[in-house]
């Protein structure tokens, strides 16, 4: 699932590419990604001629704020990535020119906006798991949806004594990270790299760490978090830009799916445990519980 550098750097990218620009006409073959309105014609209907006002970021939700008070939020979820560009529809397969854009990964197009400038904004899904949804943004400034979502480690907001606050519980930390309720945008792949970067047991209770872990632990939020913008994020499975190109934290990664291989510190084989229906992976001398 695209995590918090995956969202955030398509919404970077979205800003460079979409902003001001206007729906003429949306196409889906899987309307049952459309959750609000439930009927795509309906949809349909109050999209078209909407115009592209700002493109923002709520945890891993993308919204875009539209003409006439209405909000899109698309939330990628498990296989899910944006892209833009231009396609053609034959023998019912939308077909993208040669590059970026017809990587294999890029070709599960199931929902496309056709846009003013004659371009498309495309969602390519293989599991089919993604949503979106229309709101008129009054409803959606008081819906759950915008504010059960926790601290945000790109707001100014995230200081240690609030991270600290957030972590200080009896829960398993790797469980704590990726509470969507307390910190935003954090998930599988992030979580085993700070912690590994911050040398703590994905299974320690946060309410367990000592002042100098939990310091630690911010600052290799902070630091994971931002490198995986720096390099476009991570591409080990669906995620590509919304040019179609890879991320490149995948040579950065550590620990994430890296189960047997020499820990890079101490050459420990790393291990996988399950936490919360999750996996975990972590070096079993660097990370003592």
């Amino acid at each position: 699932m695209p995590e918090l550098p995956e969202v955030e750097i398509t919404v970077r990218d979205l800003k460079k590419k979409v902003l001001n620009r206007t729906f003429i006409d949306v196409w889906t073959d899987a309307p049952k990604l459309i959750k609000k309105p439930r009927n795509f014609q309906s949809f349909k209907k109050e999209i078209i001629n909407k115009k592209i006002k700002e493109i923002s970021r709520r945890g891993k939700n993308i919204i875009f704020e539209l003409s006439r008070g209405k909000i899109l939020l698309i939330h990628q979820k498990l296989t899910g990535h944006l892209l833009f560009g231009k396609w053609k529809r034959e023998n019912n397969i939308w077909v993208a020119s040669p590059g970026p854009l017809s990587d294999k990964m890029n070709s599960f197009i199931h929902v496309v906006f056709l846009l003013d400038n004659e371009k498309q904004l495309a969602l390519s899904d293989l599991r089919k798991f993604a949503k979106i949804e229309l709101w008129d943004k009054d409803e959606f400034l008081e819906s759950d949806e915008f504010r059960n979502i926790g601290l945000d480690p790109l707001s100014p907001n995230f200081s240690f004594l609030n991270f600290k606050k957030l972590i200080k519980k009896n829960r398993e930390i790797k469980k704590l990270l990726m509470d969507q309720k307390l910190i935003a945008g954090i998930g599988n792949i992030y979580s085993s790299e700070i912690l590994f970067d911050a040398m703590i047991h994905p299974l320690k209770k946060g309410m367990a760490l000592s002042d100098m872990e939990i310091r630690r632990l911010y600052q290799s939020t902070r630091k994971i978090l931002r490198k995986g913008l720096e390099l476009g994020g991570a591409s080990i499975s669906d995620y590509r830009r919304i040019n179609g190109e890879r991320g490149k934290f995948d040579k950065y990664r550590k620990v994430y799916r890296k189960e047997g291989n020499p820990c890079p510190r101490c050459g420990t084989p790393i291990k996988k445990i399950i936490v919360g229906g999750r996996s975990a992976y972590f070096c079993p001398k660097c990370q003592k519980l």
